[in-house]
């Protein structure tokens, strides 16, 4: 069944993304307040390598509800708020939630395999790794490093569905710059393959966002065959 959109049922906070806000932001705080007591939420609900001894299959799913600091959690909610809302308007709060989880879990299962190339490719053959000031730690203690926390992955694949959807909609870089949703998109992908690339250390899951957005454009173009895209 197609959507009919009537500007009388256009929510400015629908259900979902208002939830997920206050889920997100929740998590933010508990994490803060635990950081006090020696608890380290990050590290138990974060996406660690599918190697590492602190691995578990349900952080596939709370990776994407932790953030690394308070600027990470404000782009990515403001994002959620600002593509979110046109979205969930449009398919419902519960096509809505499956298309944003299922980009999440693309997007995680994606860093996990890039993750694996690079242990593969650069780490396999050590025993020990030198963290710098004269650390050294054992390889398998330097696999729980490898953690990933974020909604980014979430937040790439809504990108690209307003992108697909609106692709002459005006989005404005900076607040000042207007842009076209689809160039928007299209540069966004193209900076993240090309930072993933070729940058190093900048503790940015760029695969993962690429995974969302590659996760959500398989839904689309299959909810788009079946009529159901709007």
């Amino acid at each position: 069944m197609n959507y009919q959109y009537s500007p009388n049922r256009f929510s400015f906070l629908p259900v979902v993304v208002k939830n997920l806000l206050i889920i997100n932001g929740i998590m933010f705080l508990a994490g803060v307040v635990l950081t006090r007591f020696g608890i380290d939420l990050n590290g138990v609900l974060g996406l660690h390598f599918f190697m590492a001894s602190d691995f578990h299959v349900h952080q596939l799913f709370t990776y994407m509800f932790m953030h690394g600091n308070f600027s990470h959690l404000f782009f990515n909610m403001f994002a959620l708020w600002m593509f979110g809302n046109t979205l969930e308007n449009i398919w419902g709060p519960k096509r809505f939630l499956l298309y944003y989880i299922l980009c999440g879990l693309g997007a995680g299962l994606f860093q996990e395999g890039v993750q694996y190339i690079e242990y593969v490719t650069k780490l396999s053959a050590y025993q020990t790794v030198n963290m710098g000031g004269g650390m050294i730690i054992p390889m398998s203690e330097y696999l729980n490093y490898m953690t990933t926390v974020g909604a980014s992955g979430a937040i790439y694949g809504l990108l690209l569905a307003f992108g697909m959807m609106f692709p002459n909609s005006l989005i404005y870089l900076y607040f000042v710059m207007p842009i076209k949703a689809k160039w928007f998109v299209i540069g966004y992908a193209v900076i993240e393959l090309l930072t993933g690339i070729f940058s190093s250390g900048d503790h940015v899951a760029h695969f993962a966002h690429l995974g969302g957005m590659l996760v959500g454009l398989v839904i689309l173009l299959i909810w788009k065959k079946k009529g159901r895209l709007y």
